[in-house]
């Protein structure tokens, strides 16, 4: 009988030998058949889609018609001369770091607020988190309707006497673009929140006593006590608002269809409207395969950057 390091005796086979040890993790290594089903499924619903769909991209197929021709490049070369294309790349990422500053910046900022000892604190982190849960799609056209030229935010500009302030937020080339981001800030600072939420409450309380007898004052306590806690927490909301920003498609659409003329139109805005408005399938393709190399490219740089920081703060 063989013994273990902790005396016990070891378990054996019918021949009186201890199992080896590629049996044993043969025995504990997961059933990856099990996951078998369900990589069949994400396949054939994604990855084919997503391969013929590139193949698309170089060719000028209109969506409907079976007979189209190879063009090799010409859809990319057509985003670089076309001005809508680059104009729409632009607000993407105008769009998205705004999103990912304003956002973030709020949502620390909530979560601050509400990580205290006052009773309505648990009534606040709800008020504030529950447009989260709202349909974007609803949420717009609820804006859509405040924002109008006759909406509630202009009558409470007149109604306070400030009538200089009222404007056609939507409608102007100059506003529609920041009143996009002002409503997509306003829907999700509160999911943001409650991300830096948990990882507050993650900090151990002895840091903050320990903070507060050497006489660190707020900002000193926040910026080398919980600064790096919230590294994880940072990480993750940043990667969500950036990539977010990026696909923004159902809120722009809503509230100003990407007018007034090309005013508010992001990648996803111009995909829809060149594939299903004049049925150019291949370029609106070729566009599509343009935002993901940037989603691509954006996500792992900043997470490569998070990270770093990360790990060094930790």
């Amino acid at each position: 009988m063989t013994l273990t390091k902790t005396g016990l005796p070891a378990s054996t086979d019918g021949r009186g030998s201890a199992p080896s040890v590629s049996a044993t993790r043969r025995r504990s290594a997961p059933p990856w058949w099990f996951a078998a089903p369900a990589m069949l499924l994400f396949a054939f619903i994604v990855l084919v889609p997503s391969v013929r769909g590139v193949y698309y991209a170089f060719t000028d197929w209109d969506g409907l018609s079976p007979d189209f021709a190879f063009v090799g490049l010409d859809n990319f070369a057509g985003i670089a001369r076309d001005p809508d294309a680059r104009q729409a790349i632009w607000h993407t990422l105008v769009i998205a770091v705004s999103i990912t500053i304003i956002q973030n910046g709020v949502g620390l900022l909530l979560a601050l607020g509400v990580n205290t000892v006052i009773k309505s604190r648990n009534v606040l982190r709800v008020f504030l988190f529950a447009p989260a849960v709202i349909t974007p799609i609803v949420t717009a056209y609820l804006w859509r309707n405040l924002l109008g030229p006759d909406g509630a935010v202009n009558s409470l500009l007149g109604a306070v006497g400030l009538h200089s302030w009222q404007q056609d937020w939507l409608g102007d080339p100059d506003l529609a673009l920041w009143a996009v981001v002002a409503v997509v800030v306003w829907q999700f600072a509160g999911y943001s929140m409650v991300i830096f939420l948990a990882g507050l409450q993650s900090v151990p309380r002895e840091l903050y006593e320990a903070a507060a007898i050497d006489g660190t004052g707020p900002v000193g306590r926040f910026w080398y006590v919980i600064r790096p806690q919230l590294a994880p927490a940072i990480t993750i909301n940043l990667m969500l608002s950036i990539i977010g920003g990026i696909k923004l498609f159902d809120q722009v659409y809503a509230l100003t269809g990407g007018g007034p003329g090309h005013a508010t139109d992001t990648i996803s805005t111009l995909i829809y409207k060149d594939a299903f408005t004049l049925g150019e399938f291949g370029y609106s393709i070729a566009l599509a395969v343009v935002l993901t190399i940037i989603v691509a490219v954006a996500s792992t740089g900043q997470y490569t950057v998070l990270a770093r920081n990360e790990r060094a703060a930790s």
